[in-house]
């Protein structure tokens, strides 16, 4: 289980390394490689906080073999160096699929029903942009990355998300304080020199994400 702490104030969204709310922050790591990962084991971690109205989420990666060419919302940006939140805020509800290249742009699905047609999902919905627009994003390195970093090197992406972008599918949240969500903390680069696939919570095989079943408790202080 990870907890949730309500942040004493907006935390930093640029790239102040030492910001006192996020220090007092928990912190989570990404220690499980799926077995088709190549050699490269990126050392992830990731922090979440609170506000009244707002989540604010933090990776921050010590990587190589960095690449981010996708530039438009919705494009497949797990191909690029990528970190991603998955989280179903109500449990009887869908989950959501935050999916950010190294650049900043972002993939997002309500999804309802993560089983496979010939189709794709089951039940799902893109995030329409009117209301993906109101995540604030921030990442430390350009909007394309591109030819690949070969050399380690250590970014961050930042994110402010209104509750108002999942109370649009979910429903009211209310007071979050006492609440537990669940939710599923990736890395991934699936079209670099290394490809590799991390995660919170353990998800087996076959590699997929898409696992809710695999998902992990958040609970907000």
């Amino acid at each position: 289980m990870y907890v949730v702490k309500r942040a004493t104030q907006a935390p930093s969204l640029n790239g102040e390394p030492q910001c006192p709310v996020w220090m007092a922050a928990d912190t989570l790591w990404l220690e499980h490689f799926h077995a088709k990962s190549s050699t490269h084991r990126p050392r992830v971690s990731a922090r979440v906080l609170y506000g009244d109205d707002e989540l604010y989420l933090y990776f921050l990666i010590e990587d190589r073999y960095i690449r981010s060419i996708r530039t438009t919302y919705q494009a497949s940006v797990c191909r690029d160096s990528c970190v991603e939140w998955f989280v179903r805020p109500k449990p009887d509800k869908g989950y959501f699929n935050f999916e950010i290249n190294a650049g900043g742009t972002l993939l997002l699905y309500y999804i309802s029903d993560a089983g496979r047609t010939a189709k794709g999902f089951k039940e799902w919905q893109p995030v329409d942009w009117e209301h993906a627009k109101l995540a604030e994003i921030h990442t430390s390195l350009p909007e394309t990355v591109e030819p690949e970093i070969t050399e380690p090197l250590t970014w961050w992406m930042k994110a402010r998300i209104p509750l108002a972008l999942f109370e649009a599918y979910v429903g009211p949240i209310g007071d979050l304080s006492g609440q537990t969500w669940h939710a599923n903390f990736y890395k991934c680069a699936d079209e670099t020199s290394h490809p590799h696939w991390a995660s919170w919570q353990e998800v087996g095989d076959p590699l997929d994400f898409h696992k809710p079943h695999c998902f992990g408790p958040i609970t907000f202080a």
